[in-house]
């Protein structure tokens, strides 16, 4: 008598038993790598294996990602790249010239810029609005009707929370998508679809991956069958953009332990941010897990077990003392990413100095460190 599958398993669980995935071949409990670019066929010219011809369509590791990705999203299906941005960029690539993007403001960086970038050769108008003012955004939506909306929450670097119930009603009322950048949230502590968008985005470099050593993106639809999500994946297939067998082996491995790594994170970023809250030397602390961020009660609703691992502060006396402070630390690295298991740091003004960004804004990534370290270094380097 067979056993009953298991149904509405915690993150947790579809994430450390990578979906169900093992190895058939030799009983391995941890899935092998197939570096294989093509597959055969029988006499009769039928693929051995259903499904695998040639890697650029069918890469078995790949797959395996996708589906721990899709069980963890609630989503129909997913698909992975080799980088965040050419996710973004499968995305885009569905529209037409004649359409109007609605773009959350204020949000990544390379995402802006790229996307302007985009729209301006493609002949696409685009509007920015700030997404966390929901009625601008439903205003927009109404007035602009546009074909797809991108928001990000909680954005990076200012850590605003966007409602993504309401952005998904507004958009869908004028006949649009709504596609959300989670990278920050990842599924472990909110699962956009289940708030009513279409497609989420992820740099899988990130959270996902968790170890800074893979380079890595990935999309999670709500509806296989939309015209959308079938031209994102004509458009991979053919064009390539597709992520290598050893590359998704990785991201499968880091997804492995995702829930506990983004538990750990946000309660040392939570941590963090209630030490930076009270010292002197520092202005204001932008994190949603503060009872005073204009966005922690839309965030206690939206975001499940934590406010993930990524917070900004803004040292007082500008540029010269965030530097200063940034310099000095020890523990916490200054590099740029966010979401893996060591804390990093940024001075954003430095690489983005015309976008508003404060002179004084320092964007820490929370690692897995132990708390009372990295707290011990921040008061070190901000001069206790």
């Amino acid at each position: 008598m067979s056993s009953k599958r298991l149904t509405g398993l915690h993150p947790s669980t579809i994430a450390a038993q990578a979906a169900g995935q093992t190895d058939d071949s030799s009983g391995g409990v941890v899935p092998p790598i197939h570096p294989a670019t093509t597959f055969a066929r029988g006499e009769d010219y039928v693929p051995l294996v259903d499904g695998n011809v040639y890697s650029r369509s069918h890469s078995p590791n790949g797959r395996m990602v996708e589906a721990v990705l899709a069980e963890l999203e609630g989503a129909a299906d997913a698909m992975v790249f080799p980088s965040g941005m050419a996710a973004v960029a499968a995305v885009f690539r569905t529209l037409r010239a004649s359409d109007t993007v609605l773009v959350q403001s204020q949000i990544y960086w390379g995402t802006t810029a790229w996307i302007r970038d985009f729209c301006t050769r493609r002949g696409i108008t685009l509007i920015e609005v700030e997404a966390s003012d929901t009625s601008a955004f439903t205003t927009a939506c109404e007035t602009l009707k546009p074909a797809l909306a991108w928001i990000e929450t909680p954005s990076n670097p200012w850590l605003r929370v966007i409602d993504i119930s309401a952005c998904a009603q507004a958009v869908h009322a004028s006949g649009g998508l709504l596609v959300a950048d989670m990278t920050t949230s990842t599924p472990v502590l909110t699962r956009a679809i289940s708030f009513g968008a279409d497609i989420v985005m992820h740099s899988a470099t990130k959270a996902l991956n968790g170890h800074s050593d893979v380079l890595a993106g990935a999309l999670a639809c709500r509806d296989a069958d939309a015209p959308i999500w079938r031209a994102i994946r004509a458009d991979r297939d053919m064009a390539g953009a597709v992520l290598g067998p050893f590359e998704a082996w990785l991201l499968l491995r880091g997804m492995r332990t995702v829930s506990l790594r983004v538990e750990r994170m946000s309660q040392n970023a939570q941590t963090l941010a209630t030490y930076l809250k009270d010292h002197p030397r520092v202005e204001a602390v932008l994190y949603p897990g503060l009872s005073d961020h204009p966005g922690h009660a839309l965030a206690m609703r939206q975001m499940q077990g934590g406010f993930g691992p990524l917070l900004s502060f803004i040292v007082k006396d500008g540029a010269p003392a965030a530097l200063n402070a940034a310099g000095r630390l020890q523990l916490v690295h200054r590099a740029t990413s966010l979401g893996g298991v060591e804390s990093l740091v940024e001075h954003r003004h430095s690489i983005e100095p015309h976008t508003g960004i404060p002179e004084g804004l320092l964007r820490l990534s929370v690692g897995i460190e132990d708390p009372g370290d990295l707290i011990e270094d921040l008061g070190q380097a901000l001069g206790q």
